[in-house]
């Protein structure tokens, strides 16, 4: 588990260190660089830098958990990350140990704001600590399993679809997710055990590894067991 042991507030910019284990400290930090426009105020209102950063290690020791990344070896060599709150559209992106949300996204969002860049903050931070198979992944499945972490963390929004539903297993976000959640249903820890398979490169065939069928078999069975 993270140990919070330092906390240092600026006007700008909130720093939080958490150990991890054996591994060196983790820095996360977070500055609002949006802070003069509607959604730069509601987030500092309704949501705030310390929640988000406190969230941020709960969600890191979440994945490890869920990942069964024990210990630091099994972990990426991350030592800080880095949140901002940006004047932008979209939703959110991760990239190069940094996760930018939009501002914009929660100036308008309509329902429990804090819930849902909770949720986003979960699939973000999954996309920090996930193995991508050295770039051969397949988009669909990394931004899947990003949603999975988050529907098991229980912050899938009302609007995702239903178990059973979707065109394709690699169709990504929440249609992956619930067929990964299938997935790990026949095989507790299927997906910790698919992202460790990852770490160096990527095949189709994993699927068959673990769970003794190809991929498109058990979306078959997936769309059976759900009538869809």
């Amino acid at each position: 588990m993270a140990n919070i042991i330092a906390l240092i507030v600026s006007t700008t910019l909130v720093i939080l260190s958490a150990r991890q284990g054996c591994m060196a400290d983790i820095v996360f930090s977070i500055a609002n660089t949006a802070g003069s426009t509607p959604g730069g105020v509601r987030f500092n209102n309704d949501i705030g830098a310390q929640y988000s950063l406190q969230t941020a290690v709960d969600a890191t020791n979440f994945i490890f958990r869920t990942f069964q990344q024990n210990s630091p070896s099994d972990r990426k060599d991350v030592a800080r990350v880095s949140l901002f709150i940006d004047d932008i559209d979209g939703v959110a992106y991760a990239s190069n140990n940094e996760i930018h949300v939009s501002a914009r996204y929660i100036g308008g969002y309509s329902g429990d704001v804090k819930r849902e860049i909770t949720g986003v903050l979960y699939h973000e931070l999954t996309h920090i600590w996930q193995w991508n198979g050295n770039g051969q992944t397949p988009g669909g499945l990394i931004e899947g399993i990003a949603d999975f972490i988050r529907l098991r963390a229980g912050y899938a929004p009302s609007h995702w679809v239903a178990p059973g539903q979707g065109d394709r297993w690699d169709q990504g976000y929440d249609v992956t997710a619930r067929f990964l959640d299938y997935c790990n249903g026949l095989r507790n820890g299927f997906v910790a055990e698919l992202n460790k398979k990852m770490r160096n490169g990527y095949n189709v065939n994993f699927f068959v590894e673990l769970l003794g069928k190809s991929v498109d078999q058990l979306w078959s069975d997936y769309k059976a067991r759900y009538n869809k």
